[in-house]
């Protein structure tokens, strides 16, 4: 019963993290008229005061081996600049009307996470994989040409997001305490920068409005509260869940821009979406198979051990 429990628990709390990311554009879209860079600054500084307030009330001490550990503190200054990285490119993309860009690019995250993983963890690719990486590929070849420029905040988030996944599954790193040491680190320039565009007088914090302090310092909440829901769930569902889950946030922002900000669906979009959306229902299909493939194997090895 216990397991059935927090199966059923486990899925919930992944749903719940992955719809407040694909719901996130409209928090951002609130502080539009604050500068991109800004807003980055506080979401570091406020989600740094969140998750040590929670780690100080869960008594949970386990960051402090992070710190104290060379490689892994070497790695979360890589982790803390791709983090950063991308959060910015999502932020500008959000308040500077490229939603639709913003979950092309988490649309193809997944795929070019298969392609990194094969290119420096020298994992196996299967036929499946590989095709699925050449319609993605080839989805953002073709609005590269026929839109007539570099989708740059499509791939820039695809990438530092693959790439901070990469470093994350090198070290095993926790997702909850690798973030806290993370936003540890960047505070400091974060803080650092809050305080020199206070002193120039064009900070917005505490100067412009009292409804726009509080979503500065909710920013830090907001993304904290995902990342609890999401390591919550992981931990208690099959990585084929998580895999096909994860499309839920890219949805929801396409939704989101298309339909409540008025963002254009053209066709060059559309067709690119298409040879994306072509390759990702083949990964998702392969994914399936091979947890049910696992899970059979690990039933059949269970029966036989009785």
């Amino acid at each position: 019963m216990d397991k059935k429990r927090d199966y059923i628990l486990g899925h919930l709390s992944a749903l719940s993290a992955y719809v407040i990311w694909g719901v996130l554009p409209i928090y951002w879209k609130q502080l539009d008229h604050v500068p991109a860079p800004e807003i980055l600054a506080h979401r570091i500084l406020w989600g740094f005061v969140f998750l040590l307030l929670f780690n100080v009330l869960s008594r949970r001490k386990a960051y402090f081996n992070l710190l104290k550990d060379k490689r892994k503190r070497k790695t979360i200054y890589i982790s803390s600049a791709l983090i950063a990285a991308n959060w910015l490119i999502f932020i500008f993309a959000v308040t500077s009307g490229h939603i639709v860009d913003a979950s092309l690019g988490y649309f193809i995250n997944p795929l070019v996470s298969v392609f990194l993983g094969m290119l420096f963890l020298k994992e196996r690719l299967n036929t499946l994989k590989t095709i699925a990486i050449i319609f993605a590929g080839t989805g953002m070849l073709y609005l590269a040409f026929d839109y007539g420029k570099f989708p740059w905040i499509s791939i820039g988030l695809a990438l530092s997001f693959g790439f901070y996944g990469l470093a994350k599954k090198s070290f095993r790193l926790d997702p909850l305490n690798s973030i806290m040491t993370e936003t540890l680190f960047l505070s400091v320039l974060a803080i650092a920068f809050i305080v020199f565009k206070g002193s120039q007088d064009t900070g917005h914090f505490l100067v412009f409005a009292p409804t726009t302090d509080l979503f500065l310092m909710l920013g830090g909440f907001v993304t904290v509260l995902p990342l609890f829901l999401f390591a919550n769930g992981a931990s208690k569902i099959p990585l084929a869940s998580v895999g096909f889950l994860q499309y839920f946030a890219p949805t929801l922002m396409l939704l989101i821009g298309v339909f409540k900000y008025g963002e254009a669906l053209t066709q060059t979009y559309l067709i690119s979406f298409l040879f994306i959306w072509t390759g990702l229902a083949i990964y998702t299909f392969n994914l399936v198979r091979s947890s049910y493939r696992s899970y059979g194997r690990k039933r059949r090895l269970s029966r036989g051990n009785r």
